[in-house]
């Protein structure tokens, strides 16, 4: 199994690339916000000073350890995202898929943009992704959720590898029988999955991660064993990750080196995984991992 993480303009680096070379498409773009996301990582010591309070009245001290951040506002979203989706058709196997994950600002438009590119009758589903988590507003309903649309290139062949789907336990098990209650059911269209947690070990600190556990799910579903996965905004590199825990090959691509930063220490020992840097500027080197990556 090959690998590989490219740096760079995700278009310069797709045009580069075989047409229907790949059976699964993933991406979460910038969804557009007009704001600077960013995630700050802090560590607690335990002092008399400190600016919390934890368990029976201990005072603790909240130190900043870095910042992470990347812009997410565009001037022509569906014109930056339109060449970028044409060729992602072009590379797209003829029975390939691809999930194109955003929020409820931009759905609307992107599906419209996504039915000219691959045409309405291959759009698949609409999976919402719900989730319970942060504030929650008092002018309206709280968004608690985001979109996943799934397009196939060929609404009569396609992969849905549907009995390795995981199983979820059923609502109300008492009402199905032990049987069916010990096999679980597949999930719908609706996944309810928590966010990466603070304190969880999947957490990089890389802005709008996105959990573990909804990449394994797209993966297992929508490509077969030893097929190629890409993901061109590629982030803190959880698609790589379900990759390989799923014995598939990925690209990842990004252009921001905090993201080259996070998958760097996260990737820091994988075997297989060749770095390209299509960036002009120097990169560099992260704890000597990227020996092999072109300067």
């Amino acid at each position: 199994m090959i690998n590989e993480i490219f740096f760079g303009d995700n278009l310069d680096i797709m045009k580069t690339m075989p047409s229907e070379s790949y059976d699964l498409i993933y991406i979460d773009p910038p969804f557009n916000t007009g704001k600077v996301q960013q995630r700050t990582q802090i560590k607690t010591l335990r002092s008399e000073n400190g600016d919390r309070v934890g368990f029976q009245g201990e005072k603790y001290e909240t130190i900043k350890i870095g910042r992470k951040s990347y812009a997410d506002f565009f001037d022509d979203f569906l014109g930056f995202l339109e060449p970028r989706l044409q060729e992602a058709y072009r590379i797209l196997k003829p029975n390939g898929s691809m999930y194109f994950h955003i929020d409820y600002r931009e759905v609307h438009y992107c599906k419209i943009l996504l039915d000219t590119i691959f045409g309405r009758e291959c759009f698949l589903n609409e999976i919402i992704w719900a989730y319970d988590y942060g504030a929650r507003s008092k002018n309206k309903w709280p968004t608690k959720h985001d979109n996943i649309l799934l397009y196939v290139k060929n609404p009569n062949d396609y992969i849905f590898n549907y009995e390795e789907i995981e199983r979820i336990p059923y609502m109300a098990p008492g009402l199905v029988g032990p049987e069916k209650a010990e096999r679980g059911k597949t999930p719908t269209d609706t996944w309810w999955h928590t966010i990466v947690p603070t304190n969880s070990k999947e957490k990089t600190g890389y802005p709008t991660q996105k959990p573990l556990g909804i990449l394994k799910r797209i993966v297992q579903a929508s490509s077969p064993q030893n097929g190629r996965v890409i993901d061109f905004f590629a982030g803190s590199g959880t698609t790589g990750v379900a990759c390989l825990e799923l014995g598939r090959n990925f690209t990842l691509i990004d252009n921001n080196r905090e993201a080259m930063e996070v998958m760097a220490k996260r990737f820091d020992g994988a075997a297989n995984i060749v770095w390209h840097n299509f960036d002009p500027k120097p990169y560099q080197k992260i704890n000597g991992f990227q020996e092999n990556l072109p300067i």
